[in-house]
């Protein structure tokens, strides 16, 4: 079935006939839009009517999606957007959304409820973020379901994670003596990797509770993720969390490229990337809210610049710090490039991915991108930054053997080995053919019979049930 003015067609049947309506409500980044936006089309497909609410802030744009309603809430968030980039624990603007958007999101809600030609709402959809959503829709008796954005693992890491509540809480710096060592709570992290996840103890500890024992009250958990990618962990915290949970992703696969980026992008580069040869391009993106020093960028421009092989490097504007754009290039880089190497400010990621020349993903590791990576059976480098990054990056290199870690950072010699191992060596084939068996299981999933199918499926009739 094809959806009209998204640029997409979706894996899905026919849809089933029904009056019902979902509200879906997502947190306003890039990396939670997409997933939240590619949700709805999905269950749009299903006979479902879509109602987004969604923040003032990173608005989406109404006119690629002209078979949704929109409803637009006040948020205040521009107030304190420019910390964005100066802001060491992330946490710190999802707990400002929390509260600045609980009158706006009952007042918008009321509205829709009220109005004469509103469908039956079957349920409200929100980003597990927004956790104060939980307490509103039961006052109002509405169920609410959460769309999880993170990996399964991430949030076991999460709950079980030494954070100021919790005994034997960390506060380590570099200098500490077990910085190396696994955190006997969850042995696949390093103390390292704490740090990362948060420089703010408290913050995360207030954050993960309310995260958990919100979703716990919901009336269910979509992820973007699929069985076979994540069975043991799904297995794990459906006893953590005993509410019905469905794994239909990943999301991205049901339609050939996305339709919700928030930023412009650069198509340029696909006929460049067509004079490449297979396999031989390194494709680097450390995603759409990430920061880097202006020493880490000239780091990693050099490296690129050394190794002598084809490079597309996104780089956000504003994303390395105390600079608009790429000023901070070595003097003539770009000249001295010719056509080996581009740097542009965004890309289409999937057809960026999915062409036959990429060769590696060298990424922050969101979970989007590392999903979308397995998707294409295109092996990584981990540099993971903060939240559930060093816990994506841990599965990529050590479960799924996917992947290289950078474990110092953006160190020269390290990020020069990581790019051999990956492109030139033995060991880069053997991750090649590891991604490319769970690239395969997950098209199976997304077949009819599979394990992400069938999770759709079921969904489809639970919601219709409540």
């Amino acid at each position: 079935m094809e959806i009209k003015g998204t640029n997409t067609t979706l894996r899905c049947a026919e849809p089933m006939k029904t009056n019902q309506r979902i509200v879906v409500f997502p947190l306003p980044f890039q990396g939670h839009i997409n997933p939240m936006l590619q949700l709805a089309n999905i269950l749009h497909t299903q006979g479902f009517k879509i109602t987004i609410i969604h923040t003032e802030y990173n608005s989406p744009i109404p006119s690629n999606y002209p078979h949704f309603i929109f409803k637009s809430i006040k948020d205040s968030f521009s107030e304190i957007a420019d910390e964005l980039s100066i802001c060491t624990y992330p946490t710190y603007f999802v707990e400002y959304l929390n509260k600045s958007c609980v009158d706006p999101f009952k007042e918008c809600l009321a509205r829709l409820l009220t109005e004469s030609d509103t469908d039956l709402v079957a349920c409200v959809i929100t980003d597990a973020g927004f956790y104060f959503t939980q307490s509103v829709l039961d006052d109002l008796k509405i169920p609410r379901m959460v769309l999880n954005t993170s990996s399964l693992g991430s949030i076991l890491a999460y709950d079980a994670l030494p954070f100021y509540s919790k005994k034997d809480c960390f506060n380590l710096t570099k200098e500490d003596s077990n910085f190396e060592a696994q955190v006997p709570a969850y042995p696949l992290l390093k103390y390292k990797d704490m740090v990362k996840i948060t420089t703010d103890p408290q913050s995360m500890g207030d954050y993960v509770s309310n995260l958990h024992n919100t979703m716990k009250a919901s009336s269910g958990i979509i992820w973007n993720t699929f069985k076979e990618l994540e069975q043991l962990e799904q297995e794990t915290i459906s006893q953590h969390l005993p509410v019905p949970h469905f794994t239909l992703g990943p999301f991205n696969k049901y339609f050939p490229a996305s339709s919700s980026s928030l930023i412009q992008q650069d198509r340029t580069i696909m006929s460049w990337l067509d004079t490449k040869p297979p396999k031989s391009t390194i494709y680097v993106s450390f995603g759409s809210v990430a920061h880097i020093s202006e020493a880490e960028f000239k780091q990693v421009a050099n490296v690129l610049a050394n190794n002598g092989l084809p490079f597309l490097w996104v780089v956000r504007p504003g994303m390395v710090h105390g600079t608009k754009w790429i000023e901070s290039l070595p003097e003539n880089f770009l000249e001295g490039l010719g056509e080996r190497g581009r740097v542009v400010k965004w890309s289409p990621q999937q057809e960026v991915l999915a062409h036959p020349a990429t060769g590696c993903f060298w990424t922050h590791n969101g979970w989007n991108s590392t999903l979308e990576s397995v998707c294409e059976g295109v092996p990584m480098i981990c540099s993971p930054k903060y939240v559930d990054q060093p816990i994506n990056a841990r599965y990529v290199t050590d479960v799924w053997k996917i992947g290289v870690m950078l474990e110092n950072g953006f160190e020269w010699n390290e990020m020069e080995m990581a790019i051999k191992r990956v492109m030139m060596d033995k060991e880069g084939d053997e991750m090649r053919e590891r991604i490319s068996c769970l690239k395969n299981k997950l098209n199976i999933s997304l077949d009819e019979g599979g394990s992400s199918k069938e999770s759709l499926n079921d969904l489809v009739h639970y919601i219709s049930s409540l």
